[in-house]
C-alpha cells in the first residue's frame, strides 16, 4: 500500500472538489478499531458533505465516506470485537454513529438516537486509506464476498430493509413501486421486495437500466418520461387499484406521482430527497385514500446482522447481493464522485485501495 492518504473538504464546493492529503492513521482510543481499507463504495452522502446542506453545518475539514471494508489493524485498549472478526482479520463496516446508552438505543432504535450520526458526515470517513470505527460497528464479510462487494453493502441494504420491513411492514403478494431503480438504494429494494414475496415495479431513466432491473427480480420496469403517463401505466399494472408501498428517495419531483399510484390504505416510505425536499401536500388525498406517510433514515444497526443471516442460509444462491456499477482506485475518488453526481451507472459506486 502506498503511504496513508485520504481526501478532505476543506470548504464545500461541487463535487469531485475534496483534496488529496497525507497523513498519520491515529491509534484507536479503547472501544474503538483502525482499519486498514482495501475498498470504500460512494453514497449520495458523500456528495451532501462535499457539497453542503443549507441548514446542517458540518465539522469541517471532514473526510467523506461512510461505507467501507478492509481489514482490522490495531484495537483500542480493551475493546472487544463482535462476533466474527478478530485483530488481523476482515470486517465492513456499519456506517450509523450513536452513544449506545440512552434508551433509543438500549431498545435497539440506534437510529433514534439523540447523537445519531453517519461516518463521513459527522466524522472522519472512508474516503482514505485507514479509518477508526468503533469496534460495535463491524461485521464480517460473507466468505465468498471480495472487499469491494463488502463495502457496497451495509448503507443502502440497511436503508432498504429498514423502508421495507419496519416502516411499510411489507407483506407477501404486495406490490411495490420502487423509484431510481438503478440506484444503490433501489437495486437493493428490487432485491428485497422479491425475496420478502412481493413484487416490484422499477422505475428507471433509460433502457438500458431496465434490462438490469428486470435481472434483480423486478416484475415490471418503466422508463421514466412523462409523469402523468407513467402514473396512468402503473394502476394499468395493478388493475387501476395503485400500489400497496411507495418506496420514494427521489423527492419533489415525484411526490405527487407517488401520492397518485398509493392504493387506498397504502404506504409511501421516503429515506430521500435528491431532487428537491419542498413539495405541495395534497391532504385531501392523504385523507381520503387514507394513506400512511413514513419517514425513513438508515435503520437498526441489527438488521445488518439479520441480512447476514439470510445470506448464510443459502450461500451459493444468496437471495440478494450487492451490484457494482463501476470500480474506481481510491486515489480516483474525485472522479468517482462526479461519475455518481451524473447518474448514469447502475448500483454502487467503488473504489479500491491499491
Amino acid at each position: 500500500m502506498a503511504d496513508p492518504f485520504r481526501f478532505r473538504v476543506n470548504q464545500h464546493g461541487p463535487a469531485g472538489s475534496p483534496v488529496r492529503e497525507a497523513f498519520t492513521p491515529a491509534e484507536p482510543k479503547p472501544g474503538w478499531v483502525r482499519l486498514e481499507l482495501k475498498a470504500m463504495a460512494l453514497n449520495r452522502l458523500d456528495l451532501w458533505t462535499t457539497e453542503g446542506i443549507p441548514g446542517f453545518p458540518l465539522p469541517l475539514p471532514l473526510t467523506p465516506g461512510c461505507d467501507g471494508a478492509g481489514v482490522i489493524a490495531a484495537v483500542g485498549e480493551g475493546t472487544v470485537l463482535p462476533p466474527g472478526v478478530e485483530v488481523g482479520g476482515s470486517a465492513m463496516i456499519a456506517p450509523g454513529l450513536s452513544c449506545g446508552v440512552c434508551s433509543a438505543c438500549l431498545r435497539g432504535d440506534d437510529m433514534l438516537c439523540p447523537s445519531y450520526g453517519v461516518l463521513g458526515h459527522v466524522c472522519d470517513g472512508t474516503a482514505a486509506t485507514h479509518v477508526l470505527v468503533p469496534a460495535a460497528n463491524l461485521l464480517p464479510i460473507p466468505g465468498n464476498w471480495d472487499f469491494e462487494q463488502a463495502a457496497a453493502f451495509p448503507l443502502v441494504f440497511l436503508t432498504a430493509w429498514e423502508m421495507l420491513v419496519h416502516k411499510a411492514a411489507l407483506r407477501p403478494g404486495e406490490t411495490v413501486l420502487v423509484w431510481g431503480g438503478g440506484s444503490g438504494v433501489g437495486s437493493a429494494a428490487i432485491q428485497l421486495v422479491r425475496a420478502l414475496g412481493g413484487s416490484a415495479i422499477a422505475v428507471v431513466g433509460s433502457e438500458a437500466k431496465a434490462m438490469k432491473c428486470w435481472d434483480l427480480g423486478a416484475e415490471h420496469v418503466l422508463v421514466r418520461e412523462d409523469l402523468k403517463a407513467l402514473a396512468a401505466k402503473v394502476r394499468e399494472l395493478t388493475g387501476k387499484r395503485g400500489v400497496d408501498v411507495v418506496f420514494e428517495h427521489t423527492g419533489a419531483v415525484t411526490w405527487g406521482t407517488s401520492m397518485a399510484v398509493c392504493a387506498r390504505g397504502g404506504r409511501i416510505v421516503t429515506c430521500g430527497a435528491t431532487t428537491g425536499p419542498e413539495t405541495p401536500f395534497n391532504l385531501q388525498a392523504l385523507f381520503a385514500k387514507q394513506l400512511q406517510v413514513r419517514g425513513s433514515y438508515m435503520g437498526r444497526r441489527e438488521h445488518l446482522w439479520t441480512l447476514l443471516s439470510l445470506l448464510k442460509r443459502n450461500p451459493t444462491n444468496p437471495p440478494f447481493r450487492p451490484v457494482l456499477d463501476r470500480v474506481f482506485d481510491l486515489a480516483e475518488y474525485p472522479e468517482a464522485q462526479r461519475h455518481l453526481e451524473a447518474g448514469q451507472g447502475f448500483g454502487k459506486v467503488v473504489c479500491r485501495v491499491s
